[in-house]
This record gives C-alpha cells, structure tokens and sequence, in this order.
C-alpha cells in the first residue's frame, strides 16, 4: 500500500433541527396549548487514533466529511432524532490543523484518542418552551443551529523512540531490518527507500522500542533536493538519532566525513531542535575492509569531522547527552546486538530522569498550591 503522509480535507457537522410550534387538538379538550418539540442535534465529526492505521492514504480519494442532520420536531411533545456522529479513524501521530487559521486542532499522540473536528448544531427549541403566564399559546419556535465546517490539513509524523538517519545506501535500511522484523526494499542503487519504514526491536519478552528508517537525504535536503525532506518531519517525535555513515563507498571519490557533516548541517537548516537531539555515530560496512583500514578510516574520519565520539561502556547510561560512537556491519549482524543493548540502556535510563522531573514537577506544583493564602468567602456575622 501507499505510504501517504499528508492530506487536505472538508469536514461538515450536522445542523440541528428546527424546533416544532404546535398546538395539542384532541376532542373534549379545548386550548389544549402548546406541545410541539425540539429538534434533535445534528452529527459532530471526529477524529480517533487507531494503531491498526498507517497510512492517510484513504484520505487523499474522499476530501469531504458530512455529518447528517438532526431530525425536525414534531407535535404532541415529540422530539426530533438526533443524528449520528462520524468518526474518522486516523494513525496514531497525526497532526491535524485548520487550514485558515493555521491552528493546531488535534494532535494524535497515543491509541483511542478522540478529538471533535466539528460540532453538530444543536437543534431548535419548540413552542413548549415559550409557555408562560400571560403566553398561553406562543407559536414562536426557533431553527436548529448549523454545524461548524472546516478545512483541516493532516500531517502524519510517525512515532519512533530512535529514527536513522543519513545519505542514500548508507544501509539504514539493512540495519533496520538487521535488528527488527521490518523487511525494507534493500538493494544497491540510490533511493531505494521511498518511505519511512518502522520496526519494532525487541529487547527481551518485556521491552522493545521502535525504529524508523526514512528515506535517504543529500546535500540540499533542506530546500527540497532529493526525497528525504519530505520525511525529515518523521524524525522530529524521536527521542535518539542514529547517523548511519558508510565508511566502505563504492566510490573512492567520495569523501564519508564530507557527507556526515553536510547531513547535520542539514538538520541545522530544517529544525534547529532535530539538529540538537541526541545523536549517535554509527560507522557501518566494516566487514569489507580489513581490521587494520578500517581503524585507520576510523581515525581519519573522526579526525576529518573534528567530533569527540567516545566508544560505549556501560556507564555511559548516567549521561544522556554524551554521543556515542559504534563501528558495525549491518550485512554481517557484527556490532548490532551491542548497539540494540546500549539503546536500550540508554531509552531506560532516558524514561527513568523523565519520570523523576515530572515527579518532582508535582511536587513543586502541589507545595505551591498549598502555599497560597486561602480566600475567606464566609460570612462575618456580629455578635
């Protein structure tokens, strides 16, 4: 199926339906009065999150979205039927905004969210709502309200705990597929990947996160060359980058450090905060060259790149924002199950000092709250 990230859509609520003024006519019961109903409300339209969703292809055939009326009052004190809400099932990580406003109407974030994009009218009131002492018989009634109706935009940015990211046959996609159940279109021609990829890396029977692989970038990714500026966004909701450079080119001309730096300057252009995420080195491709070459490429290139990237120990889990570097080869599963272990320590100690700020965030809110002087609203009464 087509992968489909952004769409453009209408959606239409229900109007309510008009109030009813109508007067009780039975035999052997004069100036009955009045007994005419109020409208039923009309449909609201709503976006929910579904994790078996992902793709906004559907969206990109059918632009627009009514939800149906309410039904009209009636006599003898009947209430119109209210229409049915509809629901637009979305995949978890949609971004929804209004088209004229620029306002962010929704953000899917997690599995079941619902969130109403326009709201049904309500429906009118009927004449049994005028009745008074000195209106014994009103005949005023009022209309249903209209629905709201909106041109949203839809942006799917995929949720992943770690995104790959660098230049075209790098071998993103052979890592991917390498530590997780994914099974990306590899094959050795640029541009192989023409959409994100996600898989899920299982740590143990307990734990597992998720990877996403995007499509290649190139010098000029932030203007628009290339393919993966259109996926850039995907990386923005990643808690870890890793930079996947081939130390190994077919092509001797190519420089490997020259190509790492244009990637980050890259990520600079397009969204300073991606550029400051933490990200990780991953040298790959090292089973094509012999132990010694590839020590001495290694040395090159860190010295090239001009980057402090210090090998993994199993300390490093108490310093969130140390980068790391690891040498591998993703064909061959050399380096890729210490690289999973180590992303693994690090999202785990990454959760845990999350867990303690919002704790002590709080903390901090509740001992403010109790604080606060208390506002005397009784009543003094004199002796």
């Amino acid at each position: 199926m087509k992968f489909i990230d952004e769409a453009k859509i209408e959606v239409v609520a229900g109007k309510g339906g008009n109030g009813a003024a109508s007067f009780r006519r039975e035999k052997f019961v004069p100036r009955g009065g009045p007994d005419g109903g109020d409208g039923g409300k009309g449909g609201s339209v709503w976006a929910v999150a579904d994790e078996n969703t992902n793709t906004l292809v559907e969206y990109r055939f059918v632009k627009r979205y009514q939800a149906k009326n309410g039904e009209k009052g009636h006599g003898s004190d009947r209430y119109g039927a209210g229409a049915d809400d509809i629901e637009l099932r979305m995949p978890v990580g949609t971004l929804i905004r209004d088209t004229d406003t620029d306002e962010i109407v929704a953000d899917l974030t997690h599995h079941g969210q619902r969130v109403c994009l326009a709201k049904g009218g309500k429906g009118g009131l009927g004449n049994i709502h005028f009745k008074s002492s000195v209106n014994r018989a009103p005949k005023q009634s009022t209309p249903g309200e209209e629905g709201e109706a909106r041109s949203l935009h839809l942006e799917l940015k995929v949720l992943a705990d770690v995104g790959l990211l660098g230049m075209p046959n790098a071998g993103k996609s052979t890592l991917i597929s390498a530590v997780s159940a994914a099974r990306p279109k590899i094959a050795n021609y640029p541009f192989t990947t023409l959409h994100p990829n996600l898989g899920v890396v299982r740590l143990d029977e307990n734990n597992s996160f998720v990877m996403a692989d995007i499509p290649g970038l190139i010098e000029g990714a932030a203007e628009g060359a290339g393919l993966g500026h259109r996926f850039l966004k995907h990386l923005s909701r990643t808690g870890l980058l890793l930079h996947v450079v081939d130390l190994a080119p077919f092509d001797e001309s190519v420089n490997p450090a020259a190509e790492a730096l244009a990637i980050v300057e890259e990520l600079r252009k397009y969204d300073e905060t991606l550029y400051d995420k933490p990200r990780w080195l991953i040298l790959n491709k090292l089973d094509m060259l012999g132990e010694e070459e590839a020590e001495a490429r290694t040395a090159d290139f860190l010295a090239q790149i001009g980057w402090d990237y210090p090998e993994p120990d199993d300390r490093f889990q108490f310093d969130l924002t140390t980068p790391r570097l690891f040498k591998i080869s993703a064909l061959a599963h050399q380096g890729t199950q210490e690289l999973v272990r180590q992303i693994g320590m690090y999202l785990n100690e990454k959760k845990r000092v999350e867990a303690e700020k919002a704790a002590a965030e709080q903390a901090a809110n509740a001992e403010t709250a109790q604080q606060q002087p208390q506002t005397n609203t009784g009543v003094l009464v004199a002796e």
